[in-house]
């Protein structure tokens, strides 16, 4: 049978080194799963929300597909120029936040951080809802276990992801590299088929006729279904942020990383668009006899055999692991932050498999809060997201700009980003406005809201180390023996040991018992004998007992006003509490102790100033058995 530890070590693997920080690092092998999930999975529903704008067109919006998903890979290199860029001048890690706040200032860069990090939970939320929707559209008898069916994913990816990230990279790879490989089949095979037929294909099983037009086709209409499909560039700054878990060179593995997602992306993107309008497939109504455009697309090439059926599965399975990229990025975006002092610093601390275990812990709590919330249906929140992917992008690239002209970079690269900042800016105002009714407003009024809290979690951390700082030498006043206040409830070993180690501190112990009825209790009959004569005898100092008289049965709080009223003017004297305690060896044992000592440290915190030191005095009660 598996001891805990054993167990762990079977769930997370191995406590890892520090000095084994270099074997955890990927190559663009594994780096296309880790950092590039999100983005490439996009290409299974940004052309199709894309579409469905469309659907008032009939078969004039399948032909107007094209010519926008052209806009969007427009977009899509120059974005991909631009970050390659913020590769070369940031090998440790430049994501928005970053470069925002190096080269624009601290605003700057918290307004990049806390889109950021909307964007990632917005990422992990609608990838796992968005996967656990396809499979009931394929399966709708799981209906009502969708939100028990997202958490399980979920926690799933949670313990995959806190394996590491060379781990994570083995786990991703095959379902990543079978999605990838049964859409090239599918647009390669239907590219020939167009081809061979003069382009005009026959499906090779009956597809579903476009609706009739019932609308024109209008600029408003042409820059909303742009943004939709703008969310398929979703992930793309994920290789920037996370140059620091590539193997040596890192540089050069990070922009080929890059290079062949943004490849991967263009190729699904347009061959999904181009034998979309060749076999004339339009999106069909989400609320009747729907069917998503890469089943009927595959159903169209490929017919509806076991590559349909396998094709449909590696969809699934990469839409539902497709937050893995959220899990990838955003520890080390809190970790960035954390380094600011905009976050607590618990962001910076790396667990057993040496990861930013705090960043993964409130991604999940956030993401799951927000399935629960829906209900595990997020479909209203993917307007949302884009605006933070594009917010980034824009000041990321400013900020790459300011950097070129302080480092004295060439004007092609000041060029390049330039270019990037203005275009993506530009689709940050179209995706704001377009999306605004549709819920972007929400994302508008967290953004700020966020920043007010990062601001007021820097105010706190300057505010501690502006109270803390200490330039000059020891002082040796404070040199010198503190009070020792002892409470005293009986006398026992506890007590025995208690009042052992107050005088090994300190020749001034004042033992403190609270007498809470008339009569004089035992403790005070018996102090002669039992302390005063043996340390007498012993030439030792003498602790005394001071009695206070509680008739309504306080016990903590005269102990409480005791200790404050000792506290001295001059602040160089210290006041230590002693406080004696059971340890019980089982957790249900607690129930049968009173729990005086942990409430009288409470108080003595929350009342207490720098004077005053606390200090716990447990009795293990293994130990007495032992003894025995």
């Amino acid at each position: 049978m598996a001891t805990p530890p054993d167990l762990l070590n079977l769930l997370l693997g191995r406590p890892l080194a520090t000095s084994e920080e270099r074997a955890e690092c990927i190559g663009p092998v594994a780096g296309i799963p880790i950092f590039g999930l999100d983005a490439l999975s996009s290409a299974a529903y940004g052309p199709e929300a894309a579409l469905t704008l469309l659907i008032p067109l009939g078969l004039l919006g399948v032909k107007e597909i094209v010519p926008i998903s052209v806009a969007i890979l427009t977009l899509l290199v120059i974005v991909y120029f631009s970050y390659r860029q913020t590769i070369e001048a940031y090998p440790h890690g430049g994501g928005s936040f970053t470069v925002a706040s190096e080269n624009l200032g601290d605003g700057a860069g918290l307004l990049a951080a806390a889109a950021l990090m909307i964007d990632y939970v917005l990422t992990a939320a609608v990838g796992i809802s968005a996967g656990v929707g396809a499979l009931i559209s394929a399966a709708p008898s799981l209906q009502p276990h969708t939100l028990s069916i997202c958490l399980g994913i979920l926690a799933l990816l949670t313990l995959v992801n806190m394996r590491g990230v060379h781990d994570t990279g083995v786990v991703f790879m095959v379902p990543t590299y079978l999605f990838l490989i049964t859409l090239l089949v599918v647009i390669g095979v239907g590219g020939w088929h167009i081809l061979a037929s003069g382009g005009n294909p026959i499906p090779v099983t009956p597809l579903p006729k476009p609706p009739v037009a019932t609308e024109m086709l209008t600029f408003w209409l042409i820059l909303k279904v742009f943004t939709s499909g703008c969310t398929a560039m979703t992930g793309v700054e994920a290789v920037s942020n996370g140059v620091m878990a590539f193997r040596d060179p890192a540089r050069a593995n990070a922009k080929k990383t890059l290079t062949i997602i943004i490849a991967l992306l263009c190729v699904l993107l347009l061959g999904i668009a181009l034998l979309c309008r060749a076999y004339h497939v339009a999106a069909t109504d989400p609320d009747h006899n729907y069917e998503s455009v890469l089943s009927m697309l595959t159903r169209a090439v490929m017919g509806q055999g076991w590559f349909y059926y396998t094709t449909i599965a590696s969809i699934l399975l990469v839409l539902a692991l497709s937050a893995n990229t959220a899990f990838a990025d955003f520890p080390r975006l809190t970790r960035a932050i954390a380094l600011h002092d905009f976050l607590p610093h618990v962001f910076l601390l790396r667990g057993r498999r040496l990861l930013y275990s705090w960043g993964i812990y409130v991604l999940v709590a956030l993401t799951a809060v927000l399935l629960i919330i829906f209900g595990g249906v997020t479909d209203r929140l993917i307007p949302l997201y884009a605006i933070g992917a594009f917010m980034a992008f824009t000041l990321s690239q400013s900020g790459m700009v300011v950097h070129w002209k302080r480092n004295g970079g060439s004007r092609l690269r000041m060029a390049v980003n330039g270019v990037g900042a203005v275009a993506t800016g530009i689709t940050t105002l179209v995706v704001l406005v377009t999306k605004f009714t549709s819920g972007a407003w929400i994302t508008a009024l967290l953004i700020p809201a966020m920043i007010l809290v990062m601001h007021a979690v820097k105010r706190h951390y300057e505010r501690v180390n502006k109270e803390t700082e200490l330039n000059d030498p020891l002082s040796a006043a404070m040199v010198e023996e503190p009070i020792v206040v002892m409470p005293i409830d009986r006398w026992s070993r506890i007590s025995e040991k208690a009042i052992s180690f107050a005088l090994s501190l300190s020749s001034d112990v004042r033992c403190v018992h609270v007498q809470s009825g008339d009569d004089e209790d035992q403790i005070s009959k018996d102090w002669q004998r039992i302390v005063v004569d043996p340390l007498t005898a012993a030439n030792k100092p003498i602790p005394r007992l001071d009695v206070l008289k509680s008739p309504f049965r306080y016990i903590l709080q005269p102990m409480v006003d005791y200790v404050l009223a000792l506290c001295p003017a001059d602040e160089n004297q210290r006041v230590c509490v002693l406080v004696p305690e059971l340890v019980v060896r089982h957790w249900w044992e607690n129930l049968m102790h009173n729990r005086r000592a942990d409430l009288l440290k409470v108080l003595l915190l929350m009342r207490g100033n720098r004077n005053i030191v606390v200090i716990n005095i447990p009795w293990y009660l293994d130990e007495e058995k032992n003894r025995g």
